[in-house]
């Protein structure tokens, strides 16, 4: 963990990712810089349009931020990286453009850093917050899959409000998604590498203009990069987590297998060799695990 600055960040870059959102980028320009205008730390706005067919741009340009336009629509995380690169300062904010976060507790955010985190997460919450049985199922299914892998408690992996230092997102670039799952690798590669992420509670407000996620195709994608990092930053939770199953699994149908009794001695047995074998290959994966597990880091 950084020590904590005693006077507190040098700077503030606010990056903003923003695709055909003409109808709430200037409301959220004029609360954010309404914010900044009451800390007293040098800031700047980057409003990063991916690829706009509205006037996101014009009207951002007109609300005073600095405005990056990328010829064609590249993805949250692609916009995300852009502005990070461009930042002028170290330290970093992201905040949707649609109106659903409340900016104004951008100075909570800052507060909670200067005390020493890497990252600080605004962690949504209300009735806005989980619309549909599916949203829910699928952030619930994440989270546990997250925290498994941290070894941590996770309220919200992929809120797009949050400050980090930029250098870690910088330094693992290649392993950042340039979709929407930007955040949740984030979240992963700041934990799984030892650096401290706080957690602030905000309340979550309804989006103005349609959602861009598409449910089904950005979860799965969503999982993919959840694999992925754990893969390559703590293989061993991945390789015991696919143990588990298997030997689970095949546990369950053994004893369904002994319970149908009737089905005679011989589709017990071969049942039973069957699954041995699976129980075998479970003991290998978690073993295969073990082997692959990067070697600790000595202090």
């Amino acid at each position: 963990m950084k020590p904590a600055p005693s006077s507190g960040v040098s700077g503030l870059t606010v990056v903003i990712p923003a695709y055909n959102e003409a109808d709430a980028i200037g409301t959220t320009l004029a609360t954010l810089q309404k914010t900044l205008s009451g800390l007293k730390t040098a800031h700047e706005i980057i409003v990063v349009d991916d690829g706009s067919s509205d006037e996101t741009a014009e009207t951002a340009r007109d609300a005073g931020a600095k405005v990056i336009q990328h010829p064609v629509n590249s993805g949250y995380g692609r916009s995300l990286l852009t502005g990070i690169e461009a930042a002028k300062h170290e330290t970093i904010a992201i905040v949707d453009a649609d109106g659903t976060y409340p900016i104004e507790r951008l100075p909570d955010l800052l507060s909670l850093f200067e005390k020493g985190f890497d990252m600080v997460v605004a962690a949504r919450q209300g009735r806005y917050y989980d619309t549909s049985w599916g949203k829910k199922s699928l952030r619930f299914i994440f989270r546990r899959l997250a925290e498994f892998t941290c070894g941590r408690k996770i309220p919200d992996i992929n809120s797009g409000f949050r400050i980090f230092d930029r250098g870690p997102v910088l330094a693992w670039r290649s392993s950042v998604s340039t979709g929407f799952s930007f955040t949740t690798t984030v979240t992963l590669i700041f934990m799984l590498n030892g650096l401290m992420v706080g957690y602030l509670p905000v309340a979550y407000h309804k989006r103005v203009g349609q959602s861009k996620v598409r449910l089904f195709r950005d979860s799965m994608r969503s999982l993919q990069i959840i694999t992925t990092a754990i893969a390559q930053f703590n293989p061993l939770k991945l390789y015991l987590l696919l143990g588990l199953v298997n030997l689970a699994g095949n546990g369950a149908l053994i004893g369904a297998v002994y319970a149908r009794t009737l089905e005679g001695w011989p589709v017990v047995l071969a049942t039973c060799g069957w699954n041995t074998l699976c129980l075998l290959a479970g003991g290998s994966i978690l073993a295969l695990g073990i082997l692959r597990q990067p070697p600790q880091k000595r202090e």
